[in-house]
């Protein structure tokens, strides 16, 4: 692997706790990037440290990222510049995704080194559906806020994953519990690390125990289920609802509203509401 970088924004996931989870490109990356934008540089400068190198530093956050970004962009054209969270892949709850478009609509190259997430690390221990999931980030703070937030995933058919505090866990599964129903759910956090755990049940049984036993430390991931297989129409349920449809529809439109309301078959559905306007001739 040669020492020289091409020009370009090398977006590079770092550890999420255990340093031995750098791969050797990061750590190439790292060493030989004429500039290293960070989160915080006390963070990085100990990741350098692990991998003995001292390389320049930039701060760029939430706070700075408006004013920053125009002159990383100019560099970019000439220098290796990479990106770096504090802990895990950059842009996935952290700044980062309009440097990458400005860079890229400015003709640089984007590179990406892969590596940890929090997020995916998580649906790995928690043992639940992982075909389909959504990661949503963290809940706001207040309560009001945070319900409106839940209801508007409640319907989505896919495992839930959720950055959370140890101070507001608690309430953030208790709130969850009320806005989702009680869905199976895992609490991970420490991953990687020495205490790493994945603690799994209902999310009221999960609000109950932390609420008693009081806020973990470290960082947690909150995975929740998805919804269950909602319970079919009964023949009655159709056949009332087919004939309030029928009174506003013909048979076809009538079937097709029932079946999508329902989530039942529409050839069947229309072949009943054929059956009941016969018996109604």
């Amino acid at each position: 692997m040669t020492d020289t970088l091409m020009p370009g924004l090398y977006i590079v996931a770092t550890p999420i706790g255990n340093l031995g989870d750098l791969s050797p490109r990061a750590a190439h990356v790292l060493a030989n990037a004429a500039l290293i934008a960070v989160e915080d540089t006390r963070v990085t400068a100990g990741l350098l440290r692990h991998i003995g190198v001292k390389r320049p530093m930039m701060a760029y956050h939430d706070h700075n990222a408006d004013r920053v970004r125009p002159g990383l962009i100019a560099r970019l054209g000439g220098e290796a510049i990479a990106l770096v969270s504090d802990a895990g892949t950059p842009l996935i709850s952290d700044p980062g995704y309009k440097l990458v478009r400005d860079a890229r609509a400015a003709g640089h190259a984007v590179v990406t080194i892969p590596g940890p997430c929090a997020a995916v690390a998580a649906l790995t221990l928690a043992g639940l559906p992982t075909d389909r999931f959504l990661f949503v980030g963290f809940l706001p703070s207040k309560a009001g806020a945070r319900a409106e937030s839940i209801a508007e995933i409640a319907s989505v058919r896919a495992t839930l994953v959720f950055y959370e505090s140890g101070p507001r866990l608690a309430a953030t599964l208790a709130a969850l519990a009320d806005g989702l129903g009680d869905r199976e759910a895992a609490v991970t956090r420490e991953i990687t690390k020495k205490f790493e755990e994945a603690v799994t049940g209902t999310l009221s049984s999960l609000a109950a125990r932390y609420a008693e036993a009081g806020p973990p430390k470290g960082e947690i991931v909150l995975v929740v289920a998805p919804p269950g297989e909602p319970e079919a129409a009964s023949a009655e349920d159709a056949d009332a609802a087919l004939a309030e449809a029928l009174t506003r529809l013909p048979a076809s439109k009538a079937a097709g509203e029932v079946a999508k309301r329902l989530n039942l078959d529409r050839k069947a559905l229309y072949a009943r509401a054929l059956e009941m306007k016969g018996d109604q001739a």
